[in-house]
Formats: structure tokens, sequence, C-alpha cells
């Protein structure tokens, strides 16, 4: 049987992940589970069938490959549940299946959620596309933080080791990366790397002097320094290497992510411009990055 529509109880927020039956969502899964069961959180497990309106002449026709289509979704379902249960003996899991656009049921769950989990690639996606449109959209316009799973390559489990990497830039919503960064350094009891990139343009580009970027260089990690110590303060344990960085915000992550267990950013940077949801920095990490990407929305009036 299929629901119409999924709500999830505001009372016990949970991880949720998307999956269709493709290996980046299996490896999503995984990662979510072992995410649930640190946070202590239910997991559900979500597919969507895109399932076309029934009229004739063609019903009967319809309605076989709808059935089909309902059948392989429970499938997938219970095979992503026994993955997660593989992963995380001890989480909680539900399962659910609903139809419509995987895009906006995924955003609207993402309402209710204390954290939506994607593959980086599903079945629908051309060969050679490095993200799947639905990972895009719901990273763009989901409520909550959103983590993109991702490794060295479609194939790849995820690295569970190295530190967790965040793109600090002061901005509202880098300071809401900061604390999902600090919290998931502090489960995973990894050390966090906070990263700062001065300008867009590499400031050696400009031919600036030693002595002359001296004082900018001091101010810069002073300013970092002040964006960390609330969190510092409130995870004594997280050992923090701050980085202040002489080149484009999205080279020096991508660049880190080669050996980080995640990377955090905030959904619009400085940089951004008035209504663009999803900043370039962001949409390069889920396009490119190495490892899982977490895209951390701003606080919402």
């Amino acid at each position: 049987m299929i629901r119409k529509a999924l709500v999830v109880n505001e009372s016990s927020r949970s991880v949720v992940v998307g999956v269709d039956g493709s290996s980046s969502a299996r490896h999503a899964v995984r990662w979510a589970a072992r995410e649930a069961e640190c946070r202590r959180l239910m997991l559900v497990i979500v597919h969507v069938c895109a399932l076309v309106p029934v009229a004739v002449p063609h019903a009967v026709a319809l309605r076989r490959y709808q059935a089909a289509l309902v059948e392989q979704g429970h499938q997938w379902l219970a095979e992503a549940a026994g993955a997660a249960r593989e992963s995380a003996p001890d989480v909680a899991v539900r399962t659910d299946l609903t139809g419509g656009s995987a895009a906006d049921q995924l955003i609207g769950l993402s309402a209710s959620a204390e954290l939506m989990v994607l593959g980086s690639r599903g079945l629908g996606g051309f060969t050679g596309l490095v993200v799947g449109s639905t990972a895009v959209a719901v990273a763009t316009h989901g409520h909550c933080p959103v983590v993109v799973v991702r490794g060295a390559d479609a194939q790849t489990e995820p690295r569970q080791d190295g530190p967790v990497v965040v793109g600090v830039d002061g901005a509202p919503s880098s300071q809401m990366a900061i604390s999902f960064a600090f919290q998931a350094a502090a489960t995973r009891n990894a050390p966090l790397v906070a990263v700062h990139a001065v300008n867009d343009v590499p400031i050696a580009a400009v031919r600036r002097s030693a002595a002359d970027r001296q004082p900018i260089e001091l101010h810069d990690s002073r300013l970092l320094s002040q964006w960390l110590a609330e969190y510092q303060e409130k995870y004594p344990v997280v050992s923090v290497e701050q980085v202040v960085a002489r080149d484009r915000p999205t080279h020096i992550l991508l660049d880190h992510a080669k050996s980080a267990r995640l990377v955090v950013v905030g959904s619009r940077g400085r940089g951004g411009f008035r209504g663009l949801l999803l900043g370039s920095t962001g949409q390069a990490l889920i396009y490119h990055a190495a490892c899982p990407v977490a895209v951390v929305p701003s606080p919402r009036p």
C-alpha cells in the first residue's frame, strides 16, 4: 500500500535518508544509520515512487507498471533497512514509501527532521553525472542540515577516519555550520579543522609584500579565533586546528576534503547574492568533494 504523504512526529525528530536502489544510496543508508545511532535518534528510510496518473485507454498497463514500481520500492526499503541494522545494530529503523516528486517529498520531510541524508547520485542519473538532481535540490531548499554522502568515487564507501572540516566566514549560516561541525567532531572523537579563506581572489595575486600581509594575517587569525571561541568552550574535548588560507574557499576546502571524514559549510556565505539559497562553495563541494558534505541552512526568521 502507498501513502500520499509522509509525516515525521515533531516530538521525536529523526535522521531521514532517501533511497532509490543505487550504490550511492546504500552508502548513504549506512552513513545515516551510524549517525542516527550516535545521536540516539530513529532512522527513517524513505523511497519516493514517481507514479504516473492512471487514465484510459492504458489504465490496466499503467496499474501493472505502478504495482511493479511499488513492489520494487518495498524491496529497496527492505534491503536498506537490513544494511542500516548491519551498520548500526542498535538503531531504531522505520521505512516509508510514498508517491510524488522525490525532491518535493524530501524537502517537506526536512522541516521536521534533525538531519537529511542523501546519496550523491541516483539511478536516474546519466553516466558521468557527478551528483544527482535530487541531492542538489534538497541541499538547496532543505529546512534542516543536509548531508550528501560522497566518497573518492561512486563505488567507494566514505572514509570513517580523518578530521571534520568546517568552512568559516562569519556569515549567519557559517555560525550554524560551526556548531554542527563541533558536535560532529565531538560525537566521533575526531579533530576539527576550521578553515577561513581570506578572499575569493588569492592575496598573493595582488603582489603584497610579506610585511604588508602580516597585520592582515594576524587580524584574520584573531577573527577566526573569535568565531570559534564559544564552541571551543562548549566542546573542550575537541582538538581544533585553525587554518587561515590564502586561496579561494572552494579550492582550499576541496583540498582538505581529500583527507577528511566530513566537510561542513553554511548554505550561503558572505559572498552570496540575495535570494541565492545555496552558495557557490556549497555547490562545488556537493559536486566534487571526496568525502561526505554537510550543508547547514541559515537561521530562518
